[in-house]
């Protein structure tokens, strides 16, 4: 589940929200003229609207009837929704609105046991027994939700529970029992269908241990997992993880059979399968020779469900896939056992405003358990609620940023490394890719998982303040020499001169670089007009914002700073004039020919943008 919002409307709800959220975990959400929170809104209902798609369950210190009004529109289905809780923000009233049996009523009545308060829940299973049996513990699964309905509108009719198989989380929880029960609530992993009148929960206490040649097929090792399950007569949904040796952490067959299960993907080291030897049912010293340890599918399983735990079913084998299977005494936890394969996103937020930024960049900060950045692009995403660890860098530690980001990110955790605009466009997505490629890691950052997310580029935010200027065919250039020498950045312009492209300048200059953007300018004067359109956009969708638009002869270094990026148009591009002074570039599409030249007035000079 994801971190609750804890959404208030004004300041005098911000100490209860404080305290739900010391209590609880999550954010709090208030409008920007209240100060305190952790983010800010300028709309109420949208901002709900968008928590509530988002997957966040919503706690509203705010009206039930306003809260409701403002998520109508987007309820949809029930099943995948996320609970919603109102309360009086005096905190005497909690009411779980919606999902009450998907942790809402839990989240009500903990909340009332912090203020205070009364949970009103209304669930009459919940009322009666104190217990939704259609909402197990971490670590269950009912694998027959839908008869969940039937069976206590039985139970509420008078229906008894036969005593016999009864879950753990169940023995206390205040039903009717009677040894010849009409009902019957079981805990099994056995393979199958439950009967009229039962629920049966799946203990996750399975583990999957699977070996693999490297590029063996997704499609076999599927096979083979769910082979072993039906021979073996067990549940999938008892499944708790699947487990390999580190090696194998990006082996894509065996992500996925975890995919398919919808499980964990976990691994260890040789060492740790190493020490399973004594239990193992087929050791092997080839494999030993290879890897270090005995038995890959049979360690892993082993090791998965812990001394304690028993081989179920020994190593089993298809043409390039191993696999074998363990049982532990008691359900587990995933993020206690072995480790992830870990994950590397490199998140674009674009110019660094939140409207500029995208849901999905939004969802890998919140989840990262680590964010590294330059430290101003880490300011940028202060508004988004995480509890991650910040790795703060200085300009121009690119690579230090990087390494440090993917050795975080091999230890199995995840990890988001936060670039300005696109992380693919002169960002660190290519820096990542080439230092996994050729850049003498070590084997466990090399398996690291590695996951880009877009954002709007400098050249899109300014195209959109400026006008239209990328409507035809366009280029980026970088005009920093640091990387890429001077002669081969003069041949690139000249050629995007010579082919007639709009052209974003990157780079344009620094404190100590201050020739190049000049003698960009005069190549470009060599092919196209004087009064050629230029864009200059500084801190877009920041405070400070600021466009220019003047004519390419007018251009000079000092009007551009490292936080700026340059749009020349084409020939074909136009600036003009519009009824309320604001002057807007655009490119053709089409070769047609200028309707006369960019100025209807030669000496009337281009406009300055004031700052959005």
């Amino acid at each position: 589940m994801r971190p609750p919002a804890i959404v208030i409307l004004n300041a005098g709800a911000l100490d209860l929200a404080r305290s739900i959220r010391g209590s609880l975990g999550g954010a709090i959400h208030a409008p920007d003229t209240v100060p305190g929170a952790d983010t800010g809104f300028d709309h109420a209902a949208a901002h709900l609207r968008r928590l509530f798609q988002d997957g966040h369950p919503i706690i509203a210190i705010m009206a039930t009837g306003a809260t409701i009004r403002c998520l109508g529109p987007v309820l949809a289905d029930k099943a995948a929704e996320p609970p919603v809780i109102c309360l009086s923000e005096d905190g005497a009233s909690v009411v779980p609105l919606l999902g009450g049996h998907h942790g809402a009523n839990r989240i009500a009545m903990q909340i009332a046991a912090l203020t205070g308060g009364h949970a009103a829940v209304t669930t009459a299973g919940d009322t009666r027994f104190g217990v939704a049996l259609d909402e197990p513990p971490a670590g269950w699964t009912l694998e027959n939700p839908a008869a969940a309905k039937g069976v206590m509108a039985a139970l509420l009719d008078g229906a008894t529970v036969r005593q016999d198989g009864l879950p753990p989380f169940l023995a206390d929880a205040g039903l009717p029992l009677a040894a010849d029960g009409a009902v019957r609530l079981v805990a099994d992993d056995a393979r199958r269908a439950p009967s009229a009148l039962e629920l049966v929960y799946r203990p996750r206490h399975l583990v999957l241990g699977m070996g693999a040649e490297r590029g063996a097929p997704a499609a076999e090792a599927i096979a083979l997992a769910e082979a072993l399950l039906a021979q073996a007569g067990l549940s999938p949904l008892s499944l708790a993880l699947v487990a390999t040796l580190d090696v194998k952490a990006d082996e894509a067959a065996l992500q996925a059979v975890a995919r398919h299960f919808d499980v964990p993907f976990r691994v260890f080291d040789a060492a740790r399968l190493e020490a399973e030897h004594p239990r193992l049912e087929n050791p092997s010293d080839i494999v030993f020779a290879e890897v270090g340890c005995h038995g890959v599918a049979e360690g892993a399983a082993l090791a998965g469900v812990g001394a304690s735990g028993l081989l179920v079913v020994p190593k089993r084998k298809s043409a390039r896939v191993t696999a074998a299977l363990a049982r532990a005494d008691g359900v587990l936890d995933p993020a206690t056992i072995g480790r992830a394969q870990g994950r590397l996103t490199l998140v674009g937020i674009g110019p660094g405003s939140a409207q500029w930024r995208s849901p999905e960049a939004t969802r890998a900060i919140e989840d990262a358990d680590a964010l590294v950045g330059y430290g101003l692009y880490l300011d940028l995403v202060r508004d988004v609620p995480t509890r991650a660890e910040r790795h703060d860098f200085p300009l121009g530690a690119e690579e230090d940023r990087v390494r440090h980001a993917l050795s975080l990110a091999a230890t199995g955790r995840e990890v988001a490394l936060i670039c300005s605009g696109d992380a693919g466009i002169y960002a660190m997505a290519t820096l990542a890719y080439e230092l996994v490629d050729k850049g003498g890691l070590d084997p466990a950052e090399r398996r690291v998982e590695i996951h880009v997310c877009p954002g709007i580029s400098a050249l899109q935010a300014a195209a959109a303040r400026a006008g239209a200027p990328l409507g035809h065919d366009f280029c980026t250039i970088s005009l920093s020499d640091l990387l890429t020498p001077w002669p081969d950045i003069e041949r690139r312009v000249q050629a995007a001169a010579m082919g007639d492209f709009v052209i974003a300048f990157y780079n344009p200059v620094s404190r100590r670089r201050r020739s190049q953007l000049a003698a960009a300018r005069d190549m470009l004067l060599q092919h196209r007009p004087d009064d050629t359109p230029v864009v200059l956009a500084t801190n877009l969708g920041r405070a400070g914002e600021e466009v220019r638009i003047l004519p390419l002869a007018e251009l000079q270094v000092d009007m551009v700073d490292m936080l700026t990026v340059v749009v020349v148009g084409s020939s074909q591009s136009r600036a003009f004039q519009r009824g309320d002074g604001t002057w807007r570039v655009y490119t053709p599409r089409g070769y047609a020919g200028k309707a006369g030249r960019t100025l209807d007035d030669a000496d009337q000079p281009y406009r300055t943008e004031p700052a959005a």
